[in-house]
């Protein structure tokens, strides 16, 4: 995934620094934008005795990523850069496995985003650190906002799987 096209800014980074940032972000655009259609996935095709509670669940931790798919790509804008945010280019550009199309019932749904959050959660924390390390406060502040979110929708996931 390039970015073919860049514009001005008085955000005082240098430009090489926010090509990396742009970059990044891009890429966690594109895992965002796959996690909240896989998490429509589920929603639309949950079974079973929990339904409704999944069903529920679900849509509201896909409205969560949908707000981060937005911030994502107008923090690239902000940057300079060119959010590359089509279902098309977040598709090839996905660092997520493909998700299950075969499945029904409701806790094998659960169990396929617990670990697709975990794998997300995982890289948006290495997300921080990097903008930590370009000297982008305000992208590791998303970022953080991001992970905060995502570590607990896979509480709430996960605590379908215990006990």
């Amino acid at each position: 995934m390039t970015q073919t096209t860049e514009f001005t800014t008085r955000i005082d980074l240098p430009l090489e620094r926010r090509r990396s940032l742009i970059t990044m972000l891009n890429q966690q655009l594109a895992d965002t934008f796959d996690l909240m259609s896989q998490t429509k996935q589920a929603h639309w095709n949950v079974k079973g005795p929990h339904f409704m509670e999944l069903h529920e669940l679900f849509d509201e931790l896909a409205g969560h990523l949908n707000g981060f798919v937005d911030a994502i790509a107008e923090r690239v804008t902000a940057l300079g850069g060119t959010a590359m945010g089509t279902v098309r280019l977040a598709a090839a550009a996905s660092r997520l496995p493909e998700y299950p199309t075969d499945i029904t019932d409701g806790m094998a749904h659960v169990a396929a985003l617990a670990d697709r959050f975990a794998a997300y959660g995982k890289t948006t924390r290495q997300a921080i650190d990097f903008a930590a390390e370009m000297g982008d406060q305000a992208t590791a502040d998303l970022m953080t906002e991001v992970a905060r979110t995502i570590d607990k929708d896979l509480w709430f996931l996960e605590a379908h799987l215990q006990g």
